[in-house]
């Protein structure tokens, strides 16, 4: 995979809590080492989220249509303030 350059200006709070992140006392070498952390941190919460997703969707998806209930949106919203 080819790599490129991002350039980003940053400051104030964003500034600080980068440079807390970096050096002798953060955990990275330096901000861009630190910035692809974020992402690939990112990428993994992502993907774990659609594949939460899909296991929750997953027994609706097999169900038989049988085993589905009509609702108006007026329903929907009659239930959910009763809650």
């Amino acid at each position: 995979m080819a790599s490129g350059s991002i350039h980003v200006k940053v400051g104030g709070q964003l500034q600080a809590h980068i440079q807390q992140q970096i050096g002798e006392d953060g955990l990275y070498e330096n901000a861009s080492e630190y910035i692809r952390a974020l992402i690939r941190r990112d990428l993994q919460t992502r993907d774990e989220a659609w594949e939460s997703l899909q296991k929750e969707l997953a027994p609706a998806m097999r169900a038989d249509d049988s085993e589905f209930v009509t609702l108006t949106a007026e329903d929907v919203i009659r239930r959910n303030q009763r809650r």
